[in-house]
This record gives C-alpha cells, sequence and structure tokens, in this order.
C-alpha cells in the first residue's frame, strides 16, 4: 500500500512535535502498599518530524504505548519513549501522562477508612544522542488556617483548601505516596475523604494549632524536597480564600 506520510515534503518546514494528544488509555503503575494500582490516563505522544518527511505514522504511537500500558512506572517510563523514538526513526520522542493516583487514608482518631484522590503526571524526553529527562508531578490537596487572622481575632481564624504542586526531575526511584504524605505535613492539616465527628474535631482543632500561609507552605516543602536529593523542582501552592475573592499564591524552584 502506499505510505504517504513517508513521501518527500519540499516546504523544507521542520515541526518540533507530531503525534498523538489527549488519548484516554488504562494504565498500571506502582503502588507501595498494594505493589499495582490500575489507573487511567490521559496520553499525549510526539517525535520530531524532519522537513523532508510528509507526515508521522500515528498507529505507531500507540503500538508502542499499548505495549507498556500494564507496566509504565518511572523506571520503564524513558525506556517506552526511546522505542518510540526508534520506531518512528526520530531524532526527539517526547511524552506526558496523567493519572488520578488513589491511596486509602484512615482518619486521624477513628481509624475510618476512605479513598483519596491525587493527580499525577510522567513527562519526559529522550534523544539519539542519548540524552534522558524525566520528570514526576503530584497535585495534592491541603487545607491553610490564616496565621493572621489568627493573631487578629478575638475568636476563630479563617481557613481554606488549596493544593501543592511539585515537578521534580527523577533522579532516583522514589514512592509517590512519601512526597504526598511530606506535602500533608508541611500544610496547616492533611484532608481526608471520611471524617467522623471526633476526627472532625482533631483536624479543626489541629489546622488552628498550626497556621500557615501559602508562603510557609512552599517553604516547608521545599525544604522537604530537598532532603530526596533531587536536583531539580519547583514548588507552588494555591488556595482559594473563604473571605476573598481571589486565591492566594506562592511558587519556589530548586536547582543544585
Amino acid at each position: 500500500m502506499i505510505d504517504v506520510q513517508s513521501e518527500e515534503d519540499t516546504r523544507a518546514v521542520p515541526l518540533q512535535k507530531v503525534g498523538v494528544k489527549g488519548v484516554k488509555y488504562p494504565v498500571t503503575v506502582l503502588d507501595k502498599t498494594s505493589k499495582k494500582q490500575q489507573t487511567t490516563a490521559t496520553v499525549d505522544l510526539y517525535v520530531n518530524l524532519p522537513h523532508n518527511y510528509k507526515g508521522t505514522h500515528m498507529s505507531r504511537f500507540i503500538e508502542v504505548f499499548h505495549k507498556y500500558h500494564e507496566d509504565i512506572s518511572m523506571h520503564h517510563f524513558l525506556d517506552m519513549l526511546e522505542e518510540m523514538r526508534t520506531k518512528l526513526t526520530a531524532q526527539k520522542a517526547f511524552g506526558c501522562i496523567e493519572f488520578p493516583y488513589f491511596i486509602e487514608k484512615k482518619a486521624p482518631v477513628s481509624g475510618a477508612a476512605g479513598i483519596m484522590q491525587y493527580i499525577c503526571s510522567y513527562d519526559g524526553e529522550v534523544s539519539e544522542d542519548g540524552s534522558r529527562k524525566f520528570y514526576v508531578s503530584i497535585k495534592v490537596p491541603i487545607a491553610t488556617l490564616c496565621p493572621c487572622s489568627k493573631a487578629i481575632s478575638e475568636y476563630g481564624a479563617h481557613n481554606q483548601r488549596g493544593f501543592v504542586s511539585v515537578r521534580l526531575l527523577y533522579k532516583a526511584f522514589f514512592w509517590i505516596e512519601d512526597v504526598i504524605s511530606m506535602i500533608e505535613n508541611c500544610a496547616s492539616t492533611p484532608l481526608y475523604t471520611l471524617l467522623k465527628r471526633k476526627d472532625e474535631k482533631y483536624v479543626t482543632e489541629n489546622a488552628y494549632d498550626n497556621p500557615c500561609f501559602v508562603e510557609d507552605v512552599v517553604r516547608e516543602v521545599y525544604l522537604g524536597l530537598k532532603k530526596y536529593g533531587f536536583e531539580w523542582f519547583t514548588v507552588e501552592a494555591e488556595t482559594e480564600e473563604s473571605i476573598h475573592n481571589h486565591n492566594a499564591y506562592a511558587f519556589a524552584e530548586y536547582s543544585e
């Protein structure tokens, strides 16, 4: 059959990225407690296209990804991209998968169990010269209580729900659960899916005893991530303010 994609293109315009975007696919990732976890990812896969080729072969992206989707763990992600680059005869390959990651979490007093969702993503690129980059991103819901509100009010203090997002340059294997736990401990209080009354009392009082601004959260997470030995990372926190018609935000970047 005629291979139109491989025909010569005479416009002399190289394309940095061509491929498939927004593919919904079941995947299996590593789970610290259960060893493996099945979830559903949104997948973007690309390669570069030299100026003399008319198009790429879209089906090959799915063929390669399907081979890895039952174990798309951190240490297999770049192998998947390298195989994709080779199969498509490209100089570079890029990929990003975003997926909900679920952790069973027990209430702090009653021990009642519920499932928490966290949004994670892997993204990376490989080149024919052997260079590789791989990042892991994690978005963690948190709650904060305002230190200023607590200091100036005769009783009570306003609090809010928000998110901490980190992007980590992969160096050595780590558990997503460990990073999530560290981030939650940097907030006024973690969030829970299921709380009984005695749990709600504990969480409310714990937040009151640990007030923090978004600036405090970012600085604490920054220090926590440095202990993991990451060579580069970013941390951002954003909270939906309960008494202001805007969000509060802070960001920091670290590089060795």
